[in-house]
């Protein structure tokens, strides 16, 4: 327990190392623009209808919490002085608070990707378990043509056709959106069946692309695991086929699972940006989409960052699950 609590220690102190540099190479990139677009931008948001600030103030609010004025290093660490008080600024797009919109928005992706990969994981271990049970049988070759499939179609290419198909031919579904026109007129339960009706092909789109890879991995892994001797002699004993698979292969078949939880954090915060995008859901992906393609820096460089540390999170995660999954890895 001591030596993993070090682990921990000394894993946190490198991502905090870690983070540290990739922020300030994504606050290089941003110090890298040229200045006439900054101005540019600056002078657009001033001139915009509704709003509050002329363009001087616009270009005072940069210079305050990005420090343009000074050297990039001196810049960087006035930037991180407000980051560590969780200052980032106000979204020049969406003209409140950065760390207020994200607040709004991220509950939408956490829904939509949780709830995609809860029916993911359902589904494709399950069905990549049977397919190693049943090598080569009409089952395996069937979930093994799934799973090419899952990995072989661009998101925008299958999330086109179910469009096609429930909403243009079968009417089945909109189009787009989080809710549906009447949705302030319903009951609170009707509001959360509107959502989910909702969120079903952006959900089935997630599903059928991220089922195909955790398939080919839970087959692969119980073939290999199926093989080794502790379960030649667990089958020697007599024990039962559905105990052998379950008990005493498939905890050792969670260890390439285990890797891919370093990628949830991650993608519960970054949304499934181009899912949010083709059905325009008021996610985290969409809304960072926007804040980029509209030149937003201060929420562009949050919700980077931010990313950035999602992600080492994961893989922290990750490397401590194996100790408990794997009982040959050990924290030295």
């Amino acid at each position: 327990m001591v030596r993993l609590r070090q682990y921990i220690v000394k894993r946190l102190i490198t991502s905090l190392i870690i983070l540290f540099f990739v922020g300030f190479l994504i606050y290089c990139l941003m110090r890298f623009m040229p200045t006439t677009y900054i101005e540019q931008l600056a002078r657009q948001r001033a001139e915009q209808p509704g709003s509050t600030r002329t363009y001087a103030e616009w270009i005072a609010q940069l210079n305050s919490v990005y420090g343009l004025d000074d050297n990039i290093f001196v810049g960087f660490m006035k930037w991180l002085k407000n980051a560590v008080t969780l200052n980032f600024g106000e979204s020049w797009l969406f003209g409140i608070p950065v760390t207020t919109k994200f607040g709004q928005v991220i509950g939408d992706s956490v829904l939509l990707v949780g709830i995609a990969t809860a029916i993911e994981w359902a589904i494709a271990i399950p069905l990549g378990m049977l397919a190693a049970r049943k090598q080569y049988s009409k089952i395996d070759y069937g979930v093994t043509v799934a799973a090419l499939i899952g990995i072989s179609l661009p998101t925008f290419f299958l999330a086109t056709i179910l469009k096609l198909v429930f909403s243009v031919k079968l009417g089945w579904f909109d189009l787009y959106g989080k809710v549906g026109r009447d949705y302030l007129s319903l009951s609170p339960f009707m509001q959360v069946i509107d959502i989910l009706y909702h969120y079903f092909m952006p959900v089935m789109t997630l599903v059928i692309i991220g089922m195909g890879s955790l398939m080919r991995y839970t087959r692969t892994n119980m073939l290999e695991v199926l093989n080794m001797d502790y379960i030649r002699t667990a089958r020697a004993k007599g024990l039962p086929e559905r105990r052998v698979v379950s008990v005493h292969a498939f905890r050792n078949t969670l260890i390439p699972i285990v890797t891919m939880i370093g990628y949830i954090l991650p993608s519960l915060i970054s949304g499934a940006m181009i899912t949010e995008i083709l059905f325009q859901i008021p996610g985290i992906g969409y809304t960072s989409y926007q804040a980029i393609v509209q030149g937003d820096i201060p929420f562009a460089m949050f919700f980077l960052v931010f990313l950035a540390f999602m992600t080492l999170l994961g893989n922290l995660l990750a490397d401590i699950l194996y100790a408990a999954v794997d009982p040959r890895v050990r924290i030295s």
